[in-house]
């Protein structure tokens, strides 16, 4: 049976197949009158979003629609829809889409009252109190994809077009004060989209699972996060329309998402450079390092993972859940390698300062040197 479901942690969620048309009871709750909606190009013309602007125009809120976001969203996009919200008088945005859609409907919202550039609010100590928090307008977030978590997450990554760095931005209030989970809406994924997806919210909670940091609400979400993609994925990779799938996986996402406050690790460190340089898919991207991870981390993370495997009901312990990962990215049709997404092993020495420089490694349970993200780097091409 299909789940429906209201949540308020992390904040409020809407959860159910046709919850799309509480999209504008949504922006009534936080006060929006005028919404812009922020997607990608790739989903501005499809029935999925032009449903989601009927529902908007019957009711008022009319069909305003800014799509030039690139898959891996950079501030010329931001700067765009920063300029088109003002422009149309906006007073608050719908996140729609994948991970690029709503980090970037997020960041309109973010800085669409602030003097100062983007870059000053990066993920670093306190820079998010460099913001006005009072100037930030309201998000509703409706994810189209089940795998970034973008919808409860409190940051947005964004690729510095010049320098082709990912920067994490943050600030709590980026946080969507209300999200629509519709399963519906995700039917239409492509394959290759779902697994890749669906294996960003695996290595959300593997590396959420992994971080030495003290959380035990997020190590418990965690867990039972790469439960259901282990369980749901194979059968929305097999068939979009299995609704139920389709919707365990939404859940999924969004408890990697809140999990990884816990920390993430060398798998997104990784990921990140590879991304902005060679413009790869990100999800599919930490599928591919995943495995190299978990070798770097064995000696650290190998008894927790026993414990995780039991509940997983995998046999073999670490390294039962080490082949499993393996075996699970080939059945979803994930390339083997670095090399296989296009990345020139050449460019390794550009790559791995980025990666020592990227946030994520403060959650990774083996302290990371060039050396050994070096090693990691080598053995996923």
């Amino acid at each position: 049976m299909t789940p429906t479901a209201n949540w308020s942690y992390p904040t409020a969620i809407k959860f159910g197949p046709g919850r799309i048309s509480e999209l504008p009871a949504a922006c009534a709750q936080t006060g929006m009158t005028r919404p812009l909606l922020v997607t990608d190009k790739g989903l501005a013309d499809l029935p999925i979003t032009a449903r989601a602007l009927d529902v908007l125009e019957q009711a008022g809120f009319g069909r305003a629609i800014f799509s030039e976001v690139d898959p891996n969203p950079n501030e010329r996009n931001l700067e765009a829809g920063v300029a088109m919200y003002k422009s149309g008088g906006h007073d608050g945005v719908i996140a729609f889409g994948g991970g690029s859609g709503l980090d970037l409907g997020k960041m309109v919202a973010f800085m669409c009252g602030q003097t100062r550039p983007v870059w000053d609010f990066e993920d670093i100590g306190d820079w998010w109190t460099r913001a006005d928090a009072d100037a930030i307008a309201p998000i509703v977030a409706v994810p189209t994809t089940a795998g970034t978590g973008s919808e409860v997450g409190r940051a947005s990554v964004i690729t510095n077009s010049a320098t082709h760095v990912k920067k994490i931005i943050f600030h709590p209030k980026v946080l969507p004060e209300v999200v629509i989970c519709d399963p519906e809406l995700t039917v239409g994924m492509p394959k290759f989209i779902t697994a890749g997806t669906g294996l960003d919210a695996f290595a959300h909670c593997v590396e959420a699972y992994s971080s030495p940091h003290y959380h035990p609400m997020s190590q418990g979400m965690a867990l039972e996060g790469m439960r259901l993609v282990k369980d749901y994925l194979p059968r929305a990779y097999a068939d979009g329309s299995d609704l139920e799938a389709r919707a365990h996986m939404m859940s999924a996402a969004l408890m990697g998402a809140t999990a990884f406050q816990k920390g993430l690790g060398a798998i997104h460190a990784m990921s990140h450079p590879v991304g902005a340089v060679f413009h790869t898919h990100h999800g599919t991207t930490n599928a591919v390092c995943m495995p190299a991870v978990l070798d770097l981390n064995a000696p650290v993370i190998a008894e927790r993972f026993r414990i995780a495997a039991a509940y997983l009901d995998i046999s073999g312990g670490y390294e039962g859940f080490r082949a499993f990962v393996q075996e699970f990215n080939d059945s979803l049709g994930i390339p083997r390698s670095l090399r296989d997404l296009g990345v020139d092993p050449a460019r390794l020495d550009e790559l791995i300062p980025e990666a020592l420089k990227d946030p994520s490694c403060g959650g990774n349970p083996v302290p990371l040197t060039a050396e050994n993200l070096r090693a990691a780097y080598e053995a996923s091409l």
